[in-house]
């Protein structure tokens, strides 16, 4: 496990002052613990901040939202990112999930304040309210249309809302626990979900039914992944003939992430059982990279690399801490995580030649949100195109974090 630099939860706030100053922290494992600090000097015609680190540390880089900050001893580097929106007013209490549209246009999120609301992704005015779930909604996101949103709640109810008058289409029911994470085929004609109660479902949007359970675990399914597979690997036949219901599911496979350790592959039309590999931990969430290679990510902070050709053993573990990994996505030629890191979230961004970028958002929650993937992903899914629509510039990023004050805020960064 390699060294980590941790801040002060608001240092962009306090080195605006004048002589103001930021804790920071190395922490390496078997080592105790590096305490330094941050001051700021003066300020240059450009309005960049002149900051100066105290010994053991050095820092690098330094713009009006960022500042990179090393410690040589430890050789570890990070840059930290601070917010230039924050919209404090969509909910009341902690966001648990949240997905930006197509067109950048829009947001959708949940909250334990039992809300689910569509807003401007430019200003955060509320724009929709979507009601119907019962208890707690936990995942949400936009069909590729950007008109539509799929909800999955503690209900065990999955629901289809229109963007324009906020009204639930279709309801789902068939699961018997919570739904922890859904999945769109293709554009939108079948959907997949996960569930509390160990399976996963493959949904047809125009009869509002269920097609077929994929996979039944015996224990709860906390994420689920789709992509093309290799056309070297073997994704089984189906046992009867695929329904004409069934659109985009010949020659995918589908990733489940599983809490009782266990990472399982299954072919989404064949519903055979492809691979079954087991981790350190309980397995939050994964993601394809390519055809070939895909990630998983597990409750001690490991990151596995695996290549869905061979999952005998793992490509490569990376573990940056201990903390729960809480979401993946693929990021040109590598990928970016989020780990919740003692009140704090971080990731990197690791090709698989082994170079690596660290940035991270610090943050003092009570309770951390693994929500801002969903539009991460989009994000960085938009910039890949070389899209730039309204306000979605490249390469920006949404947080979501609970804070102690009681407030819960969006945190946008780039």
């Amino acid at each position: 496990m390699a060294a980590a630099l941790r801040i002060q939860s608001d240092w962009s706030r306090a080195l605006r002052r004048d002589e103001g100053e930021a804790w920071l922290s190395c922490r390496s494992p078997g080592k105790p613990t590096l305490y330094g600090s941050l001051t700021r000097r003066g300020l240059s015609t450009e309005g960049v901040p002149d900051i100066a680190a105290s010994e053991g540390f050095v820092v690098g880089e330094i713009t009006k939202k960022s500042i990179l900050v090393s410690c040589p001893h430890e050789n570890v580097s990070t840059k930290f990112l601070a917010p230039f929106t924050t919209f404090s007013r969509i909910h009341q209490k902690s966001v648990t999930c949240l997905d930006i549209s197509s067109g950048g246009g829009l947001g959708v999120s949940t909250s334990t304040d039992g809300t689910m609301k569509i807003w401007q992704a430019a200003n955060g005015e509320i724009r929709r309210l979507l009601e119907g779930h019962v208890y707690d909604v936990n995942c949400c996101r936009f069909f590729p249309s950007g008109l539509v949103v799929l909800s999955g709640g503690m209900d065990a109810q999955l629901k289809i809302w229109s963007v324009e008058d906020a009204s639930c289409a279709v309801t789902f029911q068939g699961h018997r626990g919570g739904i922890l994470d859904t999945a769109i085929v293709d554009r939108g004609r079948n959907v997949l979900s996960c569930s509390r109660d160990g399976t996963a479902r493959l949904w047809d949007c125009g009869k509002s039914a269920c097609l077929g359970v994929l996979a039944d675990c015996g224990s709860p399914v906390n994420g689920i992944a789709v992509g093309t597979a290799d056309n070297s690997v073997n994704l089984g036949a189906p046992e009867k003939t695929p329904s004409e219901r069934e659109i985009g599911t010949e020659g995918k496979i589908l990733l489940l992430a599983r809490e009782d350790k266990k990472l399982q592959g299954v072919g989404l039309q064949s519903r055979q059982p492809v691979f079954l590999f087991v981790g350190s931990d309980a397995f939050n969430c994964c993601t394809f990279l390519s055809s070939t290679y895909f990630l998983a990510g597990t409750q001690d902070g490991n990151i596995y690399q695996l290549d869905v050709r061979n999952t005998n053993a793992p490509i490569q573990v990376i573990q940056r801490s201990g903390a729960p990994v809480l979401s993946l996505l693929p990021y040109r030629d590598g990928f970016v995580a989020s780990q919740g890191n003692w009140g704090a979230v971080s990731w990197q961004c690791r090709s698989c030649n082994g170079t690596e970028q660290r940035c991270a958002l610090a943050v003092l929650p009570s309770y951390l949100s693994t929500g801002w993937v969903s539009a991460a992903r989009r994000t960085v899914s938009m910039a890949q195109r070389g899209c730039r629509r309204n306000y979605v510039l490249a390469f920006q990023f949404f947080f979501l974090v609970f804070l102690q004050n009681g407030v819960s805020k969006v945190l946008l960064t780039h």
